[in-house]
């Protein structure tokens, strides 16, 4: 999907996208920066719009991992229903849905969450339960990374994650980001 119609695509569906442009190289590095490639066996992202963070984690991924996203917007589904990877699944449906998905596929926690959902834009009550979802689908020691375009997020996931929390910040996106790395 190109920049064009990501842009078309955010603006009908801001609620959703959370943004009007694709993260940049230098933040879609970030976030994957500090996941440990060699060990990880289930990753789980939330929120792949067109895919630009998904395409970084499968260049990195090791034969033994699996990538399951979740996007509930129909166009970018259809977006990353065009990257042909064996390890990659694809589910339209809510990351609020974790578990339920997981096991579908017969995995029972997951080691790594890489998360672009926009957190501010979305219910409170849909936020807290993706969260607690979230964590209680996570192996011990996994990691959750997310970016958001303000701190406002900070003490959220500093409460549910019992204040093991990084923050960092990317100038280089449009708007800036702040990199959040949880961990359980």
């Amino acid at each position: 999907m190109d920049r064009l119609k990501f842009f078309r695509e955010a603006i009908r569906d801001i609620k959703t996208s959370g943004t009007i442009v694709p993260s940049s190289r230098f933040l879609t590095k970030r976030m994957v920066k500090s996941i440990n490639f060699d060990t990880v066996k289930v990753i789980v992202e939330f929120g792949p719009g067109n895919g630009i963070i998904t395409k970084e984690i499968l260049k990195r991924v090791q034969p033994h991992t699996k990538v399951i996203t979740f996007e509930v917007n129909e166009k970018f589904f259809q977006s990353l229903e065009k990257i042909k990877h064996s390890q990659l699944i694809i589910e339209k449906v809510s990351a609020e849905e974790i578990q339920p998905v997981l096991k579908k596929y017969g995995f029972d926690k997951v080691d790594c969450v890489v998360s672009s959902l926009p957190f501010t834009n979305i219910p409170q009550e849909i936020s807290d339960r993706i969260l607690k979802n979230t964590y209680e689908a996570m192996e011990d020691d996994s990691m959750f990374v997310q970016y958001q375009y303000s701190p406002t997020y900070y003490k959220k996931l500093k409460e549910v994650f019992n204040d093991k929390v990084k923050l960092s910040f990317e100038a280089f996106n449009i708007p800036p980001a702040f990199v959040y790395i949880a961990q359980k």
